[in-house]
């Protein structure tokens, strides 16, 4: 039986920061479907292989301090490890049933990313360049091509359009992810972990992330115009606009105090873009 400290370092809630992708995949399907089609994926990713990710990242380590979602996380204990395992296998056994293998095969090299992520024994988030483009890849990208073949059943065509929209949304996450880091840098080098955002420093991660976004608004742009969706991507610039205002206003104030770079103002960013995101793409899936 689940206790309250597992379930917290599972991080339910968690998922919906990580939910935009799925959405602007599932506004992107313009072939038939039903709505089996679209909850089977949506619920094994978001209530089985993200909370499993967040929960064995918790395992491995045992951070003291705030991390995403929780200020003050509990303890964990064994039981999250294999609650994690059992979770990993359960979305790998329902993905085959109910969807179809290539979609579990997608699935199985997201955990893998994840679990080296981590793990003790390879630990790619100890690299700062090589985490940040594991995170940006199977967040972003890849993410979308996975939701996209959940919901369609059929492997997405790479081509000169379609690199457009995975391309945005690495660029997404990658615009995102420094700023996660920026409140917990001496908490990481205890670690023994190098994030990309201490290697920026606190200024440069800010003028990196608005590098990031600035780069996948032009992807959105191409893509958007290539599909002969224009109106989508002016969608878009509407819903980024409170994101870019709190943006503006967290870095202004991290330039007069290194103090306001906290767990505080990294959470409500997390909030505000993915609540103006998975907005963005509710509405884009109403209108298409």
């Amino acid at each position: 039986m689940l206790d309250l400290d597992t379930l917290k370092l599972l991080r339910f809630p968690f998922s919906i920061l990580l939910m935009p992708v799925f959405l602007l995949a599932f506004s992107q399907v313009h072939s038939p479907y039903s709505w089996l089609d679209v909850l089977y994926p949506f619920l094994i990713i978001h209530l089985l292989v993200y909370p499993a990710s967040n929960g064995y990242n918790s395992y491995i380590d045992r951070d003291e301090g705030s991390i995403g979602g929780l200020e003050k996380p509990p303890m964990p204990t064994i039981k999250l490890f294999y609650v994690t395992l059992v979770m990993d296998f359960t979305a790998l056994l329902l993905a085959v049933l109910l969807v179809n293998v290539a979609f579990s095969l997608c699935l199985l090299l997201y955990i893998m990313a994840s679990r080296a992520y981590s793990s003790r024994q390879i630990r790619l988030k100890k690299y700062p360049i090589l985490g940040f483009l594991v995170v940006t890849l199977f967040q972003g990208g890849f993410t979308f091509y996975m939701s996209y073949l959940g919901i369609t059943k059929q492997v997405m065509e790479l081509n000169s359009t379609t690199i457009w929209v995975l391309a945005a949304c690495s660029l997404q996450i990658a615009g995102v992810y420094p700023l996660t880091q920026i409140y917990q840098h001496q908490q990481d080098l205890d670690d023994g972990v190098v994030t990309i955002s201490y290697k920026l420093g606190h200024r440069g991660t800010f003028i990196f992330s608005a590098l990031m976004f600035a780069a996948c608004n032009l992807c959105y742009y191409l893509y958007f115009s290539k599909t002969n969706q224009l109106g989508d991507f002016l969608v878009i610039q509407a819903f980024f606009a409170p994101i870019a205002v709190f943006f503006g206003y967290w870095f202004v104030q991290v330039l007069k105090n290194t103090a306001n770079a906290n767990f505080r103002h990294t959470m409500l960013m997390n909030v505000i873009a993915a609540l103006s995101m998975n907005a963005c793409f509710m509405v884009l899936l109403l209108k298409n």
